[in-house]
């Protein structure tokens, strides 16, 4: 299906495939495991609005502290 969907001269179509052969083991993955990687995004989301709360801190060795003690 993926060598069909490339050879239509279409980017778009050309752009879908490349992103199915480099993802297609989290794809199954997902289909026959039921698994996501939703926890480790959901963990990013708070690290990042962390952050966001936190700008311009000059002391990385305490931020990193207050990051372990509020999402550990």
């Amino acid at each position: 299906m993926i060598m069909i969907l490339e050879n239509t001269g279409f980017r778009a179509f050309n752009t879908i495939a490349n992103t199915i052969s480099l993802n297609y083991r989290s794809i199954l993955n997902y289909f026959i495991n039921r698994s996501t990687n939703a926890s480790a995004e959901s963990f990013n989301a708070k690290i990042k609005a962390f952050r966001a709360q936190f700008r311009g801190v000059k002391n990385v060795e305490f931020f990193l502290y207050r990051l372990t003690t509020i999402f550990a």
